[in-house]
């Protein structure tokens, strides 16, 4: 769907305090024998020492593998009319393209079981993050166009997302963005789940996006996606759940909670990466309330989507194939989320 840091790569320390590797600092000992010995001793720790080095040595054996772009097909050819999109309000989808900047180089980690929170300000708070698409839908039309039921209607399962005139697409930055927010997240103590993270091949569903976060019995919801509108149109939106009660649909319940949701995570983003307000869809507010969203109509716990930006137009498309703005938005969202957790 639809809006619009450095890169953000993860990196490690590959020596700590205690890394046999370091040595244990100097000792100083006395006495002209041990000096005697030391140098002697010299001539054959030196071949040792290449000798390791030609072999590789107990550490590193090799530079870190760069992984392919998170989302990025290993076939450059997709369909000739991707699936619009079910979940926004444009339908301007576009196929992947070898041309399409890698978003990420961070490691795919399973979503069926989340990472326990740490000590922090959000222990003992859940959130999941559901990152809009997958960069497989284009090759599973026949799984992802099917009907589900939403309460008031029926939806595509989901759909295979917008992207960039060059290519870049939306599924590749909805998951980066969700990776990023995830990490900011969890250094302060929450747990988090994704809906998917690159670890299926399709989907999932809009109904069974909406179950993971019911399931987690999740405080907070964000839906991450970015639009497919036409040139000119830019900036960001929030969509809120109408008040539903049809079938299995009853929002009437997180509709208050989540404008407050919605309403701190549009005015974190726009302090955080100077993204504007929508100029085509809430009228400047940044905010749209949406009764047909599958997302949203089965959603039980506080839940919002937010479109990051318009992949159409150039000057949104410049920020969100930025790996520097693109922190940015994961750490709005999550400004905005850490201040609807604390209340």
């Amino acid at each position: 769907m639809s809006y619009v840091g450095p890169d953000g790569d993860d990196f490690e320390d590959f020596y700590r305090d205690d890394d046999p590797r370091r040595g244990s600092g100097g000792r100083r000992f006395g006495g002209r024998p041990l000096l005697v010995t030391f140098a002697a001793l010299v001539p054959t720790a030196l071949a040792a020492w290449v000798l390791w080095q030609v072999v590789g040595g107990p550490g590193e054996t090799e530079p870190p593998k760069v992984l392919p772009a998170a989302g990025q097909p290993a076939s450059s050819s997709a369909p000739a009319s991707p699936t619009p999109k079910a979940e926004s309000p444009s339908a301007a989808s576009a196929s992947p393209s070898k041309s399409a900047p890698a978003p990420s180089k961070t490691p795919p980690r399973k979503t069926t079981a989340p990472a326990a929170g740490g000590s922090g300000p959000l222990r003992g708070k859940v959130v999941v993050i559901d990152p809009g698409h997958n960069p497989g839908n284009f090759k599973h039309t026949a799984d992802i166009n099917r009907s589900v039921n939403v309460g008031n209607g029926s939806k595509e399962c989901d759909t295979t997302g917008t992207s960039t005139n060059g290519g870049y697409t939306e599924a590749q930055f909805t998951l980066d963005v969700a990776r990023r927010l995830r990490s900011i997240l969890e250094q302060q103590g929450a747990t988090v789940q994704l809906t998917q993270n690159g670890d299926r091949a399709w989907g999932p569903c809009v109904t069974e996006r909406a179950a993971i976060g019911n399931k987690a019995h999740a405080d907070a919801v964000v839906s991450v996606h970015a639009d497919g509108s036409a040139a000119g149109n830019r900036g960001f939106h929030v969509i809120l759940p109408a008040s539903v009660q049809a079938g299995a649909a009853d929002t009437r319940p997180i509709v208050g909670p989540s404008r407050d949701l919605g309403e701190r995570i549009a005015g974190n983003f726009l302090k955080v990466t100077g993204e504007p307000p929508s100029n085509y869809i809430g009228k400047g507010t940044a905010l749209d309330t949406r009764s047909d969203l599958g997302g949203l109509n089965l959603s039980t716990v506080p839940k919002v989507f937010i479109e990051c930006g318009n992949m159409r137009d150039a000057q949104d498309a410049g920020r969100l194939t930025s790996g520097a703005w693109r922190q940015k938005a994961a750490q709005g969202i999550s400004e905005g989320i850490v201040s609807f957790l604390h209340g």
